[in-house]
C-alpha cells in the first residue's frame, strides 16, 4: 500500500496536534501519559514531534482523555492555533497586471 504524501496544511495541523498535547502532558513523564491513553511512548513521542501527524481518531482521543482533555476542547485550541499563525503570516503579494 502507498500511502499519498501529506499536504503542507495536513503537516502543519499535525505538528500543531503534536504542539498542544506536549503542553497539556506539562511536567508528565511520556511513558506515563502513553500508558494511560494505551499507546506506546513511542506513538507519542512521534505524534508530539510532528512525525506521526495523522494519527488515528482512537488515539487522539484517548491522549485526550488520559490529559483530562474534551476533544472539543482540543479541536478548539487547535484552531485556534491555527486562525492565529494564519493571522500572523505575511499577506500573500499579488502582482499587479500592467
Amino acid at each position: 500500500m502507498v500511502r499519498t504524501p501529506l499536504t503542507p496544511e495536513e503537516r502543519l495541523r499535525g505538528e500543531r496536534l503534536g504542539r498542544l498535547l506536549r503542553e497539556a502532558r506539562g511536567e508528565h513523564s511520556m511513558v506515563a501519559v502513553a500508558a494511560s491513553a494505551g499507546i506506546s511512548a513511542e506513538t507519542l513521542r512521534k505524534i508530539e514531534t510532528g512525525r506521526a501527524p495523522t494519527p488515528a481518531f482512537f488515539t487522539v482521543a484517548a491522549l485526550a482523555g488520559a490529559l483530562g482533555l474534551s476533544m472539543d476542547e482540543l479541536l478548539g485550541r487547535c484552531a485556534l492555533e491555527s486562525v492565529e499563525s494564519e493571522a500572523s503570516a505575511e499577506p500573500a503579494v499579488v502582482p499587479l497586471i500592467a
